[in-house]
């Protein structure tokens, strides 16, 4: 006879993931909940939770007031480009520390490392200097062409790789596959589970980004999202209803990427990419 299902379930350790669940969500609810009262309620004591007055006046005021479309086409081109980038050139740094022996790559690996201790603040001086001589300052390009290659990225593939059989290339090259074709061929669609991965939180860290951007950029014609919501904010007044509303439009992205990967991003096997 099968056992049921919640037997041998701890029912106070069930309540108090439950009890830690509600208070990671309560600020998201109160922060979504708040977008819809109108200026006056949101510092009125004593506070609410739920708008005594439902209004959508922020989210019109937000849309209308600033150019959305421009701001969100800016950062989904950044955004996109440079997942698309940072996922290609990874696995092919990872495929070449992975399966060529060679003490030069392995000290090389060993410097790309090192930058993970280092505070990004540290760099952003000699990367700003590196990206103004290039003629990229104040263009999206100059947002993108730094953040392309990233430690973590080159780890994942590393590792990975590294799981995978060198006879299974052996017998790609003795039937004369040459490199670029065995690793588009063979080697990346075998790692296309952190190919997903990496992309979804490459994405979202791009999508995200403030501090770089505000560096780079000067023209509000190319401002990306986070820049724009930082211009709301103005030096002796806030108008917060449209601030709330432009930050909840600012997520919606984030929101339907992780409805659509959620599977990818709750049940990804992420040790199968840290094997050593």
């Amino acid at each position: 006879m099968p056992r049921p299902a919640f037997r041998g379930v701890n029912p106070w350790l069930t309540l108090l993931l439950v009890v830690i669940a509600a208070l990671f969500a309560f600020p998201m609810l109160w922060f979504l909940l708040s977008s819809f009262k109108p200026g006056s309620e949101l510092f009125r004591l004593p506070l609410t939770l739920f708008p005594e007055r439902w209004t959508i006046s922020g989210y019109a005021t937000a849309w209308t007031r600033f150019d959305f479309w421009r701001y969100f086409a800016n950062t989904g081109i950044v955004a996109l480009v440079t997942t698309a980038l940072t996922v290609l050139v990874s696995a092919m740094t990872g495929y070449a520390f992975a399966k060529y022996k060679a003490w030069w790559l392995q000290a090389f690996f060993i410097c790309i490392l090192v930058t993970t201790m280092l505070p990004t603040e540290v760099i952003m001086p000699s990367t700003f200097a590196v990206i103004r001589d290039l003629g990229l300052y104040n263009t999206l390009a100059g947002i993108i062409v730094p953040s392309i290659l990233t430690a973590t990225g080159v780890f994942m593939f590393r590792q990975y790789f590294r799981t995978v059989p060198d006879e299974l290339l052996e017998a790609a090259r003795i039937d004369g596959v040459g490199e670029i074709r065995a690793f588009f061929a063979i080697m990346l669609p075998i790692a296309r589970p952190i190919a997903i991965v990496l992309g979804i939180f490459s994405f979202q860290w791009r999508w995200n980004d403030y501090i770089w951007p505000l560096i780079v950029l000067n023209d509000p014609n190319k401002y990306t999202l986070q820049i724009a919501l930082r211009s709301i904010v103005g030096a002796n007044n806030i108008d917060w209803s449209v601030l709330l509303s432009a930050s909840v439009i600012s997520l919606v992205p984030m929101v339907i990427l992780f409805v659509v990967f959620q599977r990818h991003i709750m049940s990804a096997d992420m040790n199968s990419g840290l094997k050593d």
